[in-house]
């Protein structure tokens, strides 16, 4: 059984592709002057936090990010596995303008289907992923772990694990969602432990 206990999941701040209206998925855009202000604050926000993990993605705005937010001074994980999700041909458009292009796939796609993103990857599976993903960090041994990571990971993770969505639009830019495991095993949303201050 996994020893882990406790999971900070936080999101990245805004990017120079201005993530808080555009879709960038598979696109690799990197931290705004904006986001990595945001990071810091989310530093500031976790210090007195002990993670013995931390993890990102290899997408540069989650482990800019991560880098951020520990300062330096906790090696960084790198999981392939917690990608953002492809979005293929909507890669960089906002709501809008999807709806604009493609109206019937974007009624089908808001009717929450497990929908393929035209040119890009299919919902379930990428759910998938994201567990395998999952599944390695709770294998890791460790038992507190901060994720720097993008809204679609954090929502698969905190519905494999909660058992259940989070809200619409949940977690928002550099927004920081816990988990924690009961003495029984099941994993709830929204509870802070007290572990000792600084990040590990």
């Amino acid at each position: 059984m996994s020893r882990l206990q406790r999971i900070a999941l936080l999101r990245h701040g805004q990017t120079e592709g201005n993530s808080r209206e555009r879709f960038h998925g598979a696109g690799d855009v990197a931290l705004s002057r904006e986001g990595q202000a945001e990071m810091r604050a989310a530093r500031a926000a976790l210090a007195r936090e002990w993670f013995d993990l931390v993890v990102a993605s290899p997408l540069q705005r989650s482990w800019q990010g991560a880098v951020i937010v520990t300062g330096g001074s906790a090696p960084v994980r790198i999981e392939p596995e917690f990608r953002e999700v492809h979005f293929g041909r909507w890669e960089g458009l906002t709501a809008k303008e999807i709806e604009e292009q493609d109206p019937i796939l974007y009624r089908e796609w808001q009717e929450g289907r497990d929908f393929v993103f035209p040119g890009g990857e299919r919902r379930s599976d990428f759910q998938a992923r994201v567990e395998c993903g999952l599944a390695r960090v709770l294998a890791t041994g460790a038992r507190s772990a901060l994720l720097v990571l993008h809204k679609g990971p954090i929502r698969a993770i905190a519905r494999k694990l909660v058992g259940e969505a989070l809200p619409p639009g949940q977690p928002a830019l550099a927004e920081c969602l816990f988990l924690a495991r009961s003495a029984a095993g099941r994993w709830h949303l929204g509870l802070r432990g007290s572990n000792p201050p600084g990040l590990g």
